[in-house]
């Protein structure tokens, strides 16, 4: 079916005269003469039939039709012009968009990313925060790096971690006590983490504790907003200590009790099945296994 579209010609020449509000400055603009312009925009009024601009002697002005369509056609264009240097940007090299849970990726990622483009300089690898599950065939994405079960249809998953949560607070919550035992834990403000909703039920748990408001205070969607909020006394939050490596080195938080939960989920690369043979695809997943390899046996070794 032949769609009802105009031609980008026209489309380009009423963008650019709109937004000049002249026919003469956007002829100069696209190197083109004024009646060019004219004919564009003629055309263009004769598909659409209605009147976008008001033609008088001191020149020009948008009608409130011409106004509305003028703002969605140089919204598309600017898409339009996007994905265009996009695949631009991608002729010649390899390159991987990748979904990433936030914390993750900025606090254990990407200090080892740099390794990966030394031996790989020829993949780029772009990074957006997404939290959730979604639908890879309504993305852009490669891969996902994300925390949860590995139930996600259509992709293959690869094991990187676990996550063992510790008590952090603020050194001043100490009070120059070394820790902190978990009944004094019980009785501070609980910084709760969005998607781990049952995480200090667990923790508490793991300790033989029924702690009745374990599902009460502060929620926030990130790691990174909880070490933010326990390192200004807000509260105590439970955090897996390498999320907060330089938090806990310069002293900002503390372990309050060095007691782990072990969670029964784990963090997973999610490929999908379409897109198990790109080369650039498999190198960075080779990469990843044995860096989260190596970094489980510097924990338990």
């Amino acid at each position: 079916m032949r769609r009802k579209i105009p031609s980008t010609a026209a489309l380009v020449a009423f963008e650019s005269a709109a937004r000049h509000q002249s026919f003469t400055k956007a002829a100069e603009e696209l190197a083109l003469t004024q009646s060019a312009v004219c004919r564009q925009i003629a055309g263009l009024e004769a598909f659409l039939g209605i009147e976008l601009f008001r033609r008088s002697r001191r020149g020009v002005k948008l009608t409130e039709a011409g106004l509305s369509y003028a703002r969605r056609v140089a919204a598309q264009l600017d898409a339009v012009e996007r994905d265009t240097l996009s695949v631009i940007g991608q002729h010649g090299s390899g390159r991987l968009e990748l979904a990433v849970v936030p914390t993750f990726g900025t606090q254990w990622l990407l200090p080892r990313l740099k390794e990966f483009q030394r031996l790989h300089p020829e993949v780029t690898v772009n990074l957006t925060n997404r939290t959730r599950p979604f639908l890879f065939a309504d993305t852009e994405f490669d891969a996902a790096i994300y925390f949860g079960d590995a139930d996600w249809s259509g992709t293959e998953s690869h094991f990187l971690m676990k996550e063992n949560s510790q008590p952090v607070c603020s050194p001043a919550l100490l009070a120059g006590r070394p820790h902190l035992d978990a009944a004094t834990i019980a009785s501070l403000p609980l910084l709760q983490q969005t998607t781990r909703p049952y995480a200090w039920r667990q923790w508490f748990a793991s300790l033989g504790m029924n702690v009745a408001h374990d599902m009460t205070g502060p929620r926030y969607e990130l790691f990174s907003m909880l070490a933010q909020a326990a390192s200004h006394e807000m509260g105590i939050a439970l955090i897996p200590p390498f999320l907060i490596e330089r938090e806990l080195a310069d002293g900002r938080l503390v372990v309050a009790l060095p007691h782990g939960c072990v969670s029964d989920r784990a963090y997973y690369l999610m490929i999908p099945e379409r897109k198990v043979e790109s080369a650039a695809l498999r190198a960075f997943r080779d990469w990843l296994l044995e860096a989260a390899r190596q970094y489980r046996e510097e924990r338990t070794g």
